[in-house]
């Protein structure tokens, strides 16, 4: 059994903690791991070889190091140029585990939700082997505790093999009478979006349903560039592949669905109140991450990352603060938090796409304070890590040291600064900065010119491959 763990979302409904260059799945929102994390965690002990892991090609190094500090390396991380849904992210994770001759099963996993009872999630896996091994597309249903109109629903039917049944059907999220209909019949169960099969099953019922997306999906993998660590999809062939989700592509058309319902506490943290939901909970359902004062609330969420937040007299409310937006909105509107990243969006705002602190593979960078024509940042170098040989045409940079030792190339020159030393970097002068020691670096970047932006970065020379 081989896990494949989908990376490729947004998770723009959790803006703006979750945003589009550090989503959801990266965040330890349900406790101390990521959300990729704690889904690799719980299924390493059904795995038979390491994970694949199909994501968005800006998250590479993220995905990389989040495992890695679990003590996972993924046998590949096949990196989408453009995102085509998961039809197509699970099909080239297949091709993938079919390429030297394998069929192995496939245990395909989103990379963000939140399962509460692993045991029961793993005796569960354990449960549906069977029918998958015999040519089955099997997916998790997740028994309803109540008519939620966020989910799309699966009715279940004829029992083919210890539990696992014959999908009758499919459906949209319904309306709210529909929901209660459906949970009341007992032949209902939320779709989840996880599923197990065969490599094999999966490849031969696209081959028939949608033969052009499998043959993008073949040409993706052929012309794919492979490195130690990643599997970079061709980009050319994987953007004219017909973006479809499985359930559109397949699952929908195929006589080899089946769903086996559990019941494992299982929520796909689609929204803030879902995140409410799984919180813990003061005795008048307060859930409060950061530091918070609430008098007199009921039913509230809080979320910050530094600043005091102060409630008072709220019920159903959620705020969350981050270094550069603050959400407030009614708990029964969360869902609709897409519509103001689009507007954002719309806009040409940067708030959608990334948060103040950015996260670079060498470290991370802070935007502390933003000028006409100035820029300061403080930025964090990993121990034994090296940004690249790189110049700018349109600003010049101030480096102050805070604490650690940095080596700095300078035009011919190298120089080795440790606390309370400076150096500056005139407009145009190639340099580099890198961390030897042992512990983190990190300085103050005073920048100054007439244009400040990321893309004024010439590089010469990379060591994790950026152009």
């Amino acid at each position: 059994m081989v896990p494949v763990i989908l990376s490729g979302g947004s998770g723009t409904r959790l803006w703006p903690l979750s945003r589009e260059s550090y989503p959801k799945q990266f965040l330890p929102l349900a406790g101390t791991d990521t959300m990729l994390q704690a889904t690799w965690l719980r299924i390493a002990p059904l795995a038979s070889a390491a994970p694949m892991v199909v994501a968005n090609e800006e998250h590479r190094f993220m995905v990389a190091e989040q495992l890695r500090q679990v003590g996972c390396v993924p046998s590949a991380i096949l990196l989408e140029p453009v995102g085509r849904n998961t039809a197509p992210a699970i099909a080239v994770a297949a091709l993938q585990a079919t390429g030297e001759g394998a069929d192995p099963l496939l245990l395909v996993l989103p990379s963000d939700h939140v399962i509460a009872d692993a045991a029961a999630f793993q005796a569960a896996v354990r449960r549906a082997e069977p029918a998958a091994a015999q040519g089955r597309l099997v997916t998790f249903g997740i028994v309803p505790h109540g008519p939620e109109t966020g989910y799309g629903y699966i009715r279940a039917g004829a029992e083919v093999a210890d539990g696992v049944r014959q999908v009758a059907q499919f459906v949209e999220k319904p309306d709210a009478a529909t929901a209660q209909q459906y949970v009341a019949s007992g032949e209902y169960v939320w779709n989840s979006g996880m599923f197990l099969f065969r490599a094999s099953v999966y490849l031969a019922e696209l081959a028939r349903q949608q033969p052009a997306m499998l043959e993008a999906c073949r040409a993706a993998i052929a012309g794919a560039a492979r490195d130690a660590d990643f599997v970079r999809l061709d980009g050319a062939a994987f953007a004219a592949c017909p973006s479809d989700s499985i359930d559109y592509a397949v699952m929908e058309h195929t006589d080899a669905a089946a769903v086996l319902p559990i019941d494992v506490g299982w929520n796909d943290l689609g929204s803030w109140s879902a995140l409410w939901e799984v919180a813990e909970q003061d005795g008048n359902g307060n859930a409060h991450h950061g530091d918070v004062l609430a008098q007199d609330c009921r039913n509230t969420l809080a979320w910050g990352e530094g600043r005091l937040i102060a409630l008072l007299g709220l019920e159903d409310v959620v705020v969350v603060d981050t270094a550069d937006a603050v959400l407030v909105a009614h708990r029964d509107r969360v869902q609709d938090v897409k519509g103001i990243v689009a507007r954002l969006k719309a806009e040409g705002r940067g708030e959608p796409t990334r948060h103040r602190k950015v996260y670079r593979p060498w470290g991370s960078y802070d935007s502390i304070d933003v000028g006409g024509r100035f820029q300061v940042k403080r930025i964090t170098v990993k121990p034994g890590a090296s940004l690249s040989l790189q110049m700018h045409h349109h600003r010049a940079e101030h480096w102050v040291i805070v604490s650690g030792t940095g080596r700095i190339t300078r035009g011919d020159e190298v120089l080795t600064l440790t606390e309370n030393q400076s150096t500056y970097i005139p407009l145009g002068v190639k340099h580099r900065l890198e961390n030897p020691g042992r512990l983190p670096l990190e300085l103050i970047e005073v920048q100054s010119g007439s244009y400040l932006g990321e893309d004024d970065i010439v590089r010469f020379e990379d060591v994790y491959g950026r152009g």
